[in-house]
């Protein structure tokens, strides 16, 4: 038997990233769990209109997507609750920079990607960014034969459903567009 829940947004649990942009200069994060893919080079953050992270992106028409390892919970989630035009978040992680040189990446993040802001969608409370990946860059011990090893990258997932909270990737089970082979309807 199902039951109707009305409208709730169940595309949980999601990537939790720390995305990336210069200030006037200098490096600004912001926690971000609505994060998405477009394209095969093209992916999407979606911030409130209030995040100060969006002023950079819309200033250099660039950004960074970070994969904070869950060993690194404290820092991003603090990264969430306050805000970069009270409090200065550039000492909070080791800064880099990559080909953009306006897209401030963090170095303790296994996984970092640069992008080139492509558009703004507009809602009325929040404001997607698209950003085409110009660079992604990865910890050498995150590789695998298959490219990144998402196990070792130890990502942050979070969820705002009935579970609401952080959490970790499971396991891998099956082999995309190969498990279904034998399915014989």
């Amino acid at each position: 038997m199902k039951k109707q829940l009305g409208v709730r947004n169940c595309m949980y649990p999601m990537p939790t990233v720390l995305a990336g942009s210069n200030i006037d200069g200098k490096p600004n994060y912001c926690t971000v769990a609505y994060v998405g893919i477009l394209d095969n080079s093209i992916i999407s953050i979606s911030l409130s209109k209030t995040r100060y992270t969006g002023a950079g992106i819309k200033q250099n028409g660039t950004f960074s997507v970070n994969y904070p390892p869950t060993s690194l919970v404290e820092r991003a989630d603090w990264c969430g609750i306050v805000s970069g035009r009270n409090e200065d978040k550039s000492a909070v992680f080791e800064n880099f920079y990559g080909t953009l040189k306006t897209a401030p990446m963090i170095r303790e993040c296994r996984l970092n990607m640069e992008c080139r802001l492509e558009r703004i969608i507009e809602f009325p409370g929040h404001d997607v960014f698209a950003g085409e990946i110009v660079e992604t860059w990865c910890d050498e011990d995150c590789l695998s034969g298959a490219g990144v090893d998402f196990g070792k990258i130890d990502p942050m997932l979070f969820s705002s459903g009935g579970e609401r909270g952080y959490w970790r990737l499971g396991e891998r089970f099956a082999d995309p567009f190969s498990a279904g082979k034998n399915f014989k309807p």
